[in-house]
């Protein structure tokens, strides 16, 4: 429902945005092989104020959303309605707030090391609860992004199957930029070889169902590459207004 503290024009421009970009994701989901069903589209509500996240709920269907900090998830949680929604961490989590963020969200998907595993199963056992995860991958070696590196990343799988309290749902990236589309699709490509190894090999406490990777750039080639979870937070919403 639009309140008068509602900016009309930007709430038709998030309605006009999704009906576009489902339609893309649709067509990029055919060229892969499969459904616009097979496709979760999350909403990144990174900066975005409540009323339009709210907005998009209620008269826009989404239904799963990821913020990329705690503080601002905490500071929006109790004004979002949240009925039926899928709530996400995606962004860098650092150890010392595991302990806030683990009882509150349904899936954190930015695990870039075992040492933050650790602290999700920890903090999860006390909770009484099994932890969604997704391991994130630093799939072009960049020193500017958090992520496992690509050789530890096969390397640690072992251990963190053997963490209590656990279920590992998948993986994501975040990929350079690219100069070219080959490029890009490269680094998906790999990513999604991964996916479908580690699925085979099916280690225990992983269930693989999720590969997350694409954004509001790059996401028709990431779900054509076999990405089943975009994330898409400026092409929704507008650019981002940082204070």
């Amino acid at each position: 429902m639009i309140t008068n503290s509602f900016d009309d024009d930007r709430c038709k421009s998030i309605s006009e945005n999704l009906k576009l970009i489902r339609e893309k994701i649709s067509e990029s989901a055919i060229k892969s092989g499969r459904n616009y069903e097979d496709i979760k589209l999350m909403a990144v509500t990174k900066t975005v104020p409540v009323e339009y996240i709210n907005y998009s709920i209620d008269n826009c269907g989404i239904d799963l959303i990821g913020e990329n900090k705690v503080q601002e998830f905490l500071s929006k949680k109790d004004t979002l309605h949240l009925d039926g929604v899928e709530k996400h961490l995606i962004g860098h989590l650092q150890t010392n707030k595991v302990k806030k963020i683990v009882p509150l969200v349904d899936m954190i998907q930015s695990v870039d090391s075992v040492h933050l595993a650790e602290e999700i199963s920890k903090q999860a056992l006390n909770n009484s609860i099994v932890s969604d995860i997704l391991l994130e991958v630093n799939i072009g070696s960049e020193e500017s992004k958090t992520g496992f590196d690509k050789e530890a990343f096969l390397e640690s799988l072992s251990k963190i199957s053997e963490l209590p309290n656990l279920n590992v749902k998948g993986i994501m990236t975040i990929p350079p930029i690219c100069d070219t589309e080959k490029e890009l699709k490269e680094y998906f490509t790999t990513m999604s070889q991964y996916f479908n190894d580690i699925k085979e090999k099916q280690y225990k406490n992983f269930n693989m169902e999720i590969l997350s990777m694409g954004m509001s750039g790059d996401y028709e080639t990431a779900i054509e590459c076999g990405a089943n979870l975009v994330r898409i937070g400026s092409l929704i919403y507008g650019a981002r207004i940082y204070k």
